[in-house]
This record gives C-alpha cells, structure tokens and sequence, in this order.
C-alpha cells in the first residue's frame, strides 16, 4: 500500500530551508514598512537630533516615501507568492490529494500570522525601533537598481491603466488635521490647554488679515496736527498711548505718526508751543486685506509699531499696531493702561453675553454654532446683515437655532449682544420693548 505521506529528499530539505527564509525575509520587510510608514519626517529629524543610530539614513528614506514603500511592498508580494508555490509544490509531494488543502491552511496561519500579523504588530508598538533597525537595509535595497527599475515599471504600468500620474504622495497633512492632532494630544495629555491653544493660534495666524485685528476708525485716537507739542503730549497721556496718528481736518487726512517721547523731548528743549506738524513721523499704510503674517515680517524688517488700515476706496479703516498681531498669538496683553473688559461673559443658563466686535470665527467656536460669514466681521456685523438697518436695544435675530439679542447700542454701534440658544417658534415674541425682528438664516 502507497504510504500517505512521502519522504523528504534532499531537494525537499532545500525548499524548505527557502520558505523558511522567506517568510522571515517577509516578516521583517512587512515589520520595515510598518515602522517606516508610521515615522514621519518630523519624527525621524527628531531622532537624528537626538543621534540615534540609523536616524540619518531614515530622514533620507522620510524625504521620499514613494522611493522605498513600492520596492518593499514589491519585495512583500514576490516573497509571500514563492513561498506559496513552494508550500504547495511540498505539500503536493508528501501528502498527494491533500497537499492543496493542507497547504492553503498553511499558507493562510503561517503566512498571516508570522509574515504579516506579528512582524506589523510589532512595529506598531515599537515604531521608531522598528523604524531605526530597518532603515539601513532598506536603503540599499532600494539602491538596487533591478529593484527600484521593476517596482517603477509597475507603478507607472499601473498608472497607465488607471490615467493618472504620480503615486504615493506621502504623508500630507492639512490644518484641519493639525488641529485635530493638537485636541488629541490635549485629550491624552501629551500637551496642555494653553499650548493646544498657542498651536491653534499660530496655524490660523496665516490666515488672518488685518481688517480682523484692527483698531476700527470709531475707536481710533487721533490729535490734530495744529495741536501745540504740549497739548499733543497731554492728549496722549490721557489715552496711554506711545504713538498716535496725526489729522487734517478729518480722519482720512492722516498726515503722520507723532511719538509720546518725541513729544517729550521737543517739550524739554522749550517748544513746546510747536504746531506738532513738524514733529511727526511718516505713517505706514496698510491694505485692511493684508495677511497679519505679512504684516508682522514688514513691521520687522522697517522697524514700525503701528500702521494705517485703509479700505479698498483709500478711506481710513483703522489702525494696527505689533501688539495686536502679536495679541492674535498669544491671547489679549493687558497693561496698566488698558481698561479690561471681558469680551464673552458666559451665564449661568448656558446663554452668553458678548461684545459686538467679537469675531463671527470666535463666536462658532466658543457656541460650537455656525453663523454665516460674509461681507462682516463680527457678531455686531451680522445682525446690522440680519436686520438691514441700525438696531435699538431689545431688537433681536436667530441664525443657526441662536437668539441673537441687541442689549446696548452706543450711537450706531452695536455694544453688547445677548447670545441663547433660540426658543421655539413664536416663544419670545415682543422681546424687549416689542420690537422682534426676527430672521432665521440657514
């Protein structure tokens, strides 16, 4: 009777000390790219500052992604196939009919679990050991050159077929991912509140132009330029500013800069009955659509504190100055001059009372909400869109399920908002002195 298992010969002894190392080969390739695709470029230049070993040739690797994941993912492939068709040509040989299922059990236990499970598990618990150990010899066999010229002959195959060009693009990041990054590090407690907060001020710095951190014409302080040097100074005390713009005969005639020690200085050598004119520094002008990014480098480099905002038409917008740039960084910067008010006033109902000149970006944020964005700014901006004229105290409007009441007005300004979330339909009505104007937006 045929035994049911045959015996091994030499040839049978060779292909089986090659399955075995190409499944080890398999597993440390599959436990390489794990590593590597997990370790971005930050990572490996910060391992390089830190001079682990293998670090330089992994931010080498880093830079180009492309250039070694589909040699490797090649290498993967081409191993796991042989050591299928060995198994199977084996398996045949020693147990006949029941050589194709026992090698298919084979293959799908041994192959998954130590060439693909245990190799990539691994590197995901020891990313940068994992990474650091197979770099080196990752790069030579991408230097390779039957390697790297198969592997892109594939990829630009398969890029043929599919009509597109390029391939892996590595590891982009958006902001919003970066945001993200930061309120989970916050979460598990790698970072703190404040430096979750500085991160997300210095990715949405880029973004911010002049016209949303300016000081508007309203608020600005302005002396004449036909003021004497001493009423000029004693202007600019009561305000507690160092630099003031100077003016014609309205706000859109700035004529220059007067600096408080400037002021001073002509004050002791005895001119003070000067017509501050002819002691004024030229003023810097600004587009209200320039980028606070940009703004800051040129402030830098020409060595100005303070610019003119102007609008579209030439008019006077406002005013900007390095503290309120630098403001948009690091959180408000209160000195003994300033008056502090708090901006958002939250109350106990779970409603917030907040300045008019709050930004519609803070808002959403702060209400978690999404107030429509347009030509305005501000919360103030939005109900003036809302209403289509000047509001008086009690008026109100509701956009994304929020009550937006009117509280304080000063002159055509709109001082102090009530913000609640909205209550159903008709509820509320006659709110203040009966004068509801309310509008949903969607």
């Amino acid at each position: 009777m045929r035994p049911m298992v045959a015996a091994a010969s030499p040839s049978d002894v060779v292909l089986v000390v090659v399955v075995v190392v190409l499944l080890i080969a398999s597993g440390l390739l599959a436990m390489a790219e794990t590593g590597l695709v997990r370790t971005s470029r930050a990572k490996a230049l910060s391992l390089e500052e830190e001079g682990r070993r293998g670090a330089k040739v992994l931010v080498r690797l880093t830079q180009d992604p492309q250039g070694f994941l589909n040699p490797v993912l090649l290498l993967i492939l081409v191993t796991q196939l042989v050591v299928a068709t060995l198994v199977g040509i084996l398996a045949v040989h020693w147990f006949g009919a029941w050589g194709v299922a026992t090698a298919t059990v084979f293959e799908i236990v041994v192959i998954f679990v130590f060439a693909e499970a245990v190799p990539k598990n691994w590197a995901v618990h020891h990313p940068e050991r994992s990474a650091l150990m197979s770099a080196p010899v990752i790069s030579a066999l991408v230097r390779f050159w039957p390697i790297r010229i198969l592997s892109g002959g594939l990829i630009g195959l398969a890029n043929l077929i599919i009509g597109k060009k390029g391939g892996y693009l590595g590891a982009m990041v958006t902001e919003s991912e970066l945001l993200a990054m930061a309120d989970v590090a916050v979460e598990g407690e790698v970072i703190e509140t404040e430096e979750r907060e500085l991160i997300h001020s210095i990715i949405e710095f880029g973004d911010t132009v002049v016209r949303e951190v300016m000081v508007p014409r309203t608020d600005m302080v302005t002396i004449g330029s036909d003021m004497t040097v001493e009423a000029a100074i004693d202007l600019a005390l009561a305000a507690g500013f160092s630099r003031v713009p100077a003016v014609e005969q309205q706000i859109e005639d700035i004529t220059g800069v007067a600096y408080t020690k400037d002021l001073i200085r002509h004050l002791r050598a005895g001119l003070g009955d000067d017509p501050v004119q002819g002691h004024l520094r030229a003023a810097h002008f600004v587009p209200e659509t320039k980028k606070v990014a940009d703004l800051m480098r040129e402030m830098q480099a020409q060595k100005f504190h303070l610019a003119v905002v102007v609008d579209e038409y030439g008019g006077t917008a406002g005013l900007v100055t390095l503290e309120d740039l630098i403001e948009e960084l690091v959180g408000e910067i209160v000195d003994e001059f300033d008056v502090e008010e708090a901006q958002v006033e939250a109350l106990n109902d779970g409603s917030y009372r907040m300045a008019g000149r709050v930004l519609i970006d803070e808002a959403n944020e702060l209400l978690r909400a999404d107030l429509p964005t347009g030509a305005w700014d501000t919360v103030g901006g939005l109900i003036f869109d809302l209403l289509g004229h000047v509001p008086v105290p009690g008026e109100s409007v509701q956009s994304d399920g929020f009550r937006l009441t009117v509280e304080q007005v000063r002159g055509r300004r709109i001082e102090r908002v009530l913000v609640e979330p909205a209550v159903a339909s008709g509820a509320g009505a006659g709110a203040g002195a009966g004068q509801d104007a309310d509008r949903e937006t969607r």
